[in-house]
């Protein structure tokens, strides 16, 4: 029986890669406990107040991106669990499969996207010139996003090719070229969405300290788009920081990302169909203006 020589540098690498190929079998769990959790604890917030809401553009991207991210969330644990068994993972699927979970998370990005672009529409009073601008970029960044998908799958095979027949848990978690820059186009779009909403939510609270104005719906809006684009900012930025390497980051694969986007935007659009059911309440007793505005405000949500 013939023994195999291994080198201290080759052990090295396999064993880094295994470990490596470990942290998203174990990472995607608690994303999607997470997002479950979150989903029972605000079920009962979305029946009452999302529910009985005419639809409308609103109300269709909250479904859409509700449910579209927990069905996200179990499929990807279903992948990384399903290829960790033997004889499952090959060159072909491996590159495949890396293709296939960047655009089906690029989805759920690009439809919450569409909906704070519709949001920014609304607190420029309607503006085309703001959703022009916003649109062209968007199309931009979906534009980068493609062409650095397609570079990086056309050089996957050769990539992974040392360690694709390898006893690994999954397809190798490698990452070289340019797999960092994949997330640049979105960060940089969402940077700029953030500096419109940043400079609205200036120019608002300036506003309220001189008037001594309560906090009202309008800045509910502000702030909640102010800490939505802060967090899934620093969220596109840590997954670039993993994909380089030198921070000694390790990879989590992306279910801890797409949950924070789920909840984060169920969340948002909740609050905002609470604060309107709210201000629909006290308006009954003011102007019927003040309702068709607020519900004129829910739309663009």
């Amino acid at each position: 029986m013939s023994t195999v020589h291994v080198s201290p540098a080759d052990l090295e690498k396999f064993t880094k890669l295994f470990k490596g190929s470990l942290i998203p079998l174990h990472a995607c769990l608690p994303g999607l406990t997470w997002v479950l959790h979150d989903y029972f604890v605000t079920i009962e917030d979305e029946i009452r107040y999302v529910w009985p809401q005419k639809w409308n553009a609103g109300k269709i991207l909250f479904f859409w991106i509700r449910y579209y991210g927990i069905a996200l969330l179990m499929f990807d644990v279903t992948q990384i669990h399903l290829f960790s068994r033997p004889g499952i993972t090959s060159d072909n699927v491996c590159v495949a499969m890396d293709t296939i979970i960047r655009v089906v998370g690029a989805i759920s990005l690009w439809s919450i996207e569409i909906v704070m672009q519709m949001r920014i529409y609304a607190l420029y009073k309607c503006s085309k010139k703001v959703a022009m601008i916003n649109f062209i970029l968007f199309l931009a960044s979906i534009g980068g996003f493609s062409w650095i998908l397609i570079h990086n799958a056309l050089r996957r095979h050769a990539v992974i090719a040392d360690a694709i027949h390898l006893p690994l848990p999954g397809c190798p978690s490698i990452h070289t070229g340019i797999e960092w820059a994949q997330w640049v186009p979105a960060t940089v779009f969402e940077g700029v969405l953030f500096g419109w909403a940043l400079y609205k939510t200036l120019r608002s609270t300036v506003g309220r300290w001189q008037n001594g104005t309560r906090v009202s719906m309008y800045s509910l809006v502000l702030r909640d788009n102010l800490l939505y684009f802060f967090g899934i900012t620093c969220l596109l930025i840590f997954n670039n920081l993993m994909v380089v390497g030198v921070t000694k980051i390790p990879w989590f694969s992306y279910s801890p990302f797409h949950a924070a986007m789920e909840i984060m935007t169920s969340r948002m659009l909740i609050n905002l169909y609470k604060a309107a059911a709210q201000t629909e309440k006290e308006s009954v007793y003011t102007t019927p203006m003040s309702t068709m505005t607020v519900f004129s405000s829910v739309e663009f949500a």
